[in-house]
């Protein structure tokens, strides 16, 4: 036994060629070069092109190499990564305690994993065979417990690393550049491990980067110009908050993890501003309304914590008393602040602090004598757009928003009955009719963000009822991602709609919010209604948000730069 261990020992791993341990190659089958190029590799005794040498070489010097403390960390970072496991647990982290770019970041990350693992696992692996290198190659240590079983074309690992990584740049460039070294470090680990040519590694990681680049199909990121195309304006700047005063409704926002506590933060961020909260059994809208006359008494600035329709109710007060929005980002979803440009509070907190603000149109809702019915700073929707809306933001996080959409789509076309009334003086039939403050982008059902907020236009689209097979072709426009193409589907920007025979519409939503429908309304917008404090230049969210925490937890105000 002992003379059979030192005759194994007497030959050195890392000087064996890859290729040296495997069969010498059969008889080439008699086909033309370029069928032998691109015919799938089956095995050891594949072709030895080119480019498989090129490959193999690599592949040993990978595994003759000894980088210090390589063999014990990147073995683990190779068993950390199965199944994604790493890559899911780091969309946790992002979205519990990352601001809203982070969570945007973490689901299209995910979202994009989920693609290339299906389609190197279900696809990929079963076009092209390829055997896995052989373990000998390598130092005992390095080895997996456990050895794959199926093809080494291509990497899954290197797939879904770098499909993750890419989806996360695409929201969020920071957090891509972050993690981008790690996810370099899974895709190298597969080679060093022994599990995987450089070439299914490199393959893995284009696969996955294609896989990220797809989803910007159905689901559009939110572009980092959208600050640029704002007007700026000067507002009065407050240090340290002294003269703003802040109505928060505290039951905004419960259920996104990681956040502080409203009045906390604003706080930390302006300790001498007004904070007014709205409790469970307050009445909201007249919080609102004392925070306003405070506003007003001091000479100052209206602030308002909470969602879109809080948000919504304190814009439309805050324009008929002529006083600065500060808008501070409590809600869940929080579109008005993202399209502002006041993603986090301490966006928010900087602007108020140095009185950089934007321009922003308000929409009014009017009935038949026009008395004011309501005023919006998002959305406005009849019909079946409310229920499509809660139905999508349940599934998008999953699924992303434009496979979400065509789904919830279906959902609420199967059942529904169309509206008939009257658009400008046109009899329609319609399934719903959604009207934005200022133009959207992308086209669809599924906008995501408005390039500016004083364009002066209301965005209207509808989806017609009349024509043959609508719903059908509806879905399958949605599915494809071609719904701004559809013939049911119609788009325009106006400066002012109206809307008659309503009487059997009986809710209208706007904002989050739903108010009882009169038989006529007229829709306008009122330009550069607001000032809404927001910052001239983006902040570093990761910067600011490890400031504010680090505040937190040593009780201290984080100076604002």
């Amino acid at each position: 036994m002992g003379s059979i261990t030192k005759r194994e020992s007497e030959i050195p791993v890392e000087t064996t060629p890859a290729h040296a341990l495997r069969l010498p190659p059969p008889t080439l089958h008699p086909l033309g070069p370029f069928q032998q190029a691109c015919r799938p590799v089956t095995g050891y005794a594949s072709d030895m092109t080119r480019l498989s040498r090129i490959d193999h070489r690599w592949f040993d010097k990978v595994a003759a190499a000894h980088l210090p403390g390589a063999d014990r960390v990147l073995p683990a970072l190779s068993t950390a990564a199965n199944h994604g496991r790493l890559w899911l647990g780091t969309a946790a982290v992002l979205a519990a305690v990352g601001g809203p770019a982070a969570r945007r970041a973490a689901r299209r990350g995910a979202g994009s994993l989920a693609l290339a693992s299906l389609t190197t696992n279900a696809v990929a692996k079963y076009a092209v065979r390829r055997n896995r290198p052989a373990f000998e190659a390598v130092p005992f240590v390095r080895r997996p417990s456990r050895a794959p079983w199926t093809s080494s074309f291509p990497s899954g690992h290197s797939a879904s690393a770098a499909a993750f990584v890419a989806g996360v740049a695409l929201e969020a460039p920071r957090y891509g550049a972050l993690l981008a070294p790690v996810a370099a470090a899974v895709a190298f680990s597969r080679v060093y491990v022994g599990v995987h040519y450089p070439g299914d590694v490199l393959a893995g990681c284009a696969l996955g980067v294609a896989a990220a680049a797809v989803t910007c199909h159905w689901w559009p990121p939110r572009p980092a110009y959208v600050r640029d195309g704002r007007t700026r304006v000067e507002a009065p700047a407050l240090p340290r908050g002294e003269g703003l005063v802040v109505a928060v409704n505290s039951g905004s926002g419960k259920g996104v993890p990681g956040r502080l506590p409203a009045r906390e933060h604003l706080r930390l961020l302006l300790p001498e501003a007004e904070i007014m909260a709205c409790g469970a059994g307050d009445d909201l809208m007249a919080v609102l309304d004392k925070a306003v006359a405070r506003a007003g008494e001091r000479a100052g600035v209206l602030g308002v914590c909470g969602g879109d329709g809080t948000v919504s109710a304190a814009a439309a007060r805050a324009a008929r008393a002529g006083l600065p929005l500060a808008v501070f980002p409590g809600g869940t979803l929080n579109h008005f602040a993202l399209d502002a440009g006041a993603t986090t509070f301490e966006d928010t907190a900087h602007a108020v602090h140095y009185g950089e603000a934007v321009r922003v149109d308000l929409a009014r809702v009017t009935d038949g004598d026009g008395a004011r019915v309501t005023d919006f700073v998002n959305t406005f929707s009849i019909g079946l757009y409310p229920e499509l809306v809660r139905r999508r933001e349940q599934w998008e996080g999953r699924l992303g928003k434009w496979p979400a959409a065509a789904l919830s789509l279906f959902g609420v076309l199967r059942d529904a009955t169309p509206l008939d009334i009257t658009l400008d003086g046109e009899r329609r039939s319609l399934w719903l009719l959604f009207a934005g403050n200022g133009r959207y982008l992308p086209d669809g059902l599924a906008p995501t963000h408005r390039p500016r907020l004083d364009d002066g236009l209301l965005d209207v689209r509808t989806v017609d009822a009349e024509a043959r097979l609508a719903r059908t072709r509806l879905v399958i426009s949605a599915l494809a991602g071609a719904l701004g193409r559809s013939h049911v589907f119609r788009a325009e920007r106006v400066e002012r709609l109206s809307l008659t025979g309503l009487a059997h519409v009986d809710l209208l939503a706007h904002d989050g919010e739903t108010t009882p429908a009169p038989d006529t309304l007229h829709l306008a917008k009122s330009p550069a209604a607001l000032t809404v404090y927001a910052p001239f230049k983006p902040l570093d969210e990761i910067r600011e948000s490890l400031r504010t925490a680090t505040a937190a937890a040593t009780a201290t105000q984080p100076p604002l730069r």
